[in-house]
C-alpha cells in the first residue's frame, strides 16, 4: 500500500517563506518521479512542480523562481520550499506520484498566505 503524508503548511504573511514535506511510504521512493499540486478554493486543482528520479526539476510558471522542489531519498521524502509567497499562493497543497499505473495522492496540507 502506498501512502504519502504531507506537512509543513500553514498560515504566512505575503512575502514569508514555507517548507512543504512529503513522506512516501510503500513504494521505491528513489526511482519516482515525484509532483506537487495545489487547490486553491473553487479552483480546479493544478500542478506545480516535477521532479524525477535523476533530480530533473520542472516549475509551473506561476512559481519559478520562487518554489524548488528537491528530494531526499534516504528519508523517502520529497520537499517543496516556497519562498516570496503572494496571497493568490493559498491553496491545499498535495504531492503525487504514480505506482505501477496507479495515482497516489497524499490528503494535503494549507497553505495561507495573507496581505
Amino acid at each position: 500500500q502506498v501512502r504519502l503524508v504531507e506537512s509543513g503548511g500553514g498560515l504566512v504573511p505575503a512575502g514569508g517563506s514555507l517548507r512543504l514535506s512529503c513522506v512516501v511510504r510503500g513504494a521505491m521512493f528513489r526511482v519516482k518521479t515525484m509532483n506537487w499540486y495545489r487547490q486553491a478554493p473553487g479552483k480546479q486543482r493544478e500542478w506545480i512542480t516535477t521532479i524525477t528520479s535523476t533530480h530533473n526539476t520542472t516549475y509551473a510558471d506561476s512559481v519559478k523562481g520562487r518554489f524548488t522542489i528537491s528530494r531526499d531519498n534516504l528519508k523517502k521524502t520529497v520537499y517543496l520550499q516556497m519562498s516570496n509567497l503572494k496571497p493568490e499562493d493559498t491553496a491545499l497543497y498535495y504531492c503525487h506520484t504514480v505506482h505501477y499505473g496507479l495515482t497516489f495522492w497524499g490528503q494535503g496540507t494549507q497553505v495561507t498566505v495573507s496581505s
